[in-house]
Parts: C-alpha cells; sequence; structure tokens
C-alpha cells in the first residue's frame, strides 16, 4: 500500500452567507467560472461527480463519488485521475466544511489520503490555494483573478 501524505487543509473566509459559498462548489456554472472546470453530478451519496473541463473538450480530469453531502455545511468526495477510477488505492478525499459567520462563511478544505510523491498531491499544492483564491474574488467581486494566476 502507498503511503501517505499528511491531508491539505485550506480554510479562506467569504463575505457571502453559506447557501452562495455552498452553490459555488455544486453548481457547474460557477465552477466553471472560477475553476476553469464544471463540477458534474446530481450530488446526491454514492453519484458519481465529473470534473470537466470547459474549454469545450468535454475531457474529465477528476472523477469520484460523492461520500457524504449536507447542504449547505458539508460535502465529502472522493478523487482520482480518470485513468486511475478503478484503483482505489490511488483515490483521495476532499471534504468541504462551509461554516456561517453572521453574513460570512468560513470555506474549510481537506483533501486527505493522497499518496506520497503522487502527482496529485503535487498539483493540489498549488491548484487550491489558486483555485480558492479565484472562488472568494468571484463570489465577493463578481469577477475572477487574471489568467495570468493559472500559469497558462
Amino acid at each position: 500500500m502507498p503511503e501517505k501524505a499528511p491531508a491539505f487543509v485550506y480554510t479562506i473566509y467569504i463575505a457571502a452567507g453559506a447557501d452562495t459559498v455552498w452553490n459555488a462548489l455544486t453548481d457547474g456554472a460557477l465552477t466553471r467560472a472560477y475553476w476553469g472546470h464544471d463540477n458534474v453530478s446530481d450530488w446526491k451519496p454514492g453519484s458519481r461527480w465529473e470534473h470537466v473541463r470547459s474549454d469545450g473538450s468535454g475531457k474529465v480530469d477528476i472523477v469520484g463519488r460523492v461520500i457524504e453531502i449536507d447542504p449547505p455545511r458539508r460535502l465529502v468526495t472522493s478523487w482520482a485521475f480518470t485513468a486511475d477510477e478503478e484503483d482505489t488505492a490511488k483515490h483521495s478525499r476532499v471534504t468541504y466544511d462551509v461554516t456561517p459567520l453572521g453574513p460570512d462563511t468560513r470555506l474549510t478544505v481537506t483533501h486527505s489520503e493522497l499518496e506520497e510523491g503522487s502527482e496529485m498531491l503535487l498539483g493540489i499544492r498549488e491548484g487550491w490555494p489558486a483555485v480558492l483564491s479565484n472562488l472568494k474574488t468571484l463570489i465577493e467581486t463578481g469577477r475572477t483573478l487574471s489568467d495570468s494566476l493559472w500559469g497558462e
């Protein structure tokens, strides 16, 4: 069994209500705006979810299952590259905890069960801070950060 890396935990505070933050995590049109991917699922426990490029190619980069869902407070999904979908040892887990703080919200994202030294681990170390900063900017200002953030 591969060695697991420490969990990656990232917390941000967003000047918006919990429902707004929740919708930004689960609505494909919104994820497209700040993530460049549509998060596609019916968001029911056990259902498949896909992270589909929004460039028109239809390419699915990440797949998983909805493990736990409690709108608008908590969402837990498995994550894997499409090539690793059948190899559950290569699946990791992402937990979104959405905590209302009056008119604002604390969002904590925990990406755990990552394989030490894996391509997934390397990608999320830079990916999550950029994605979550872009989500916060979009919700609070109605625009996204510069495309140069993504290094493309």
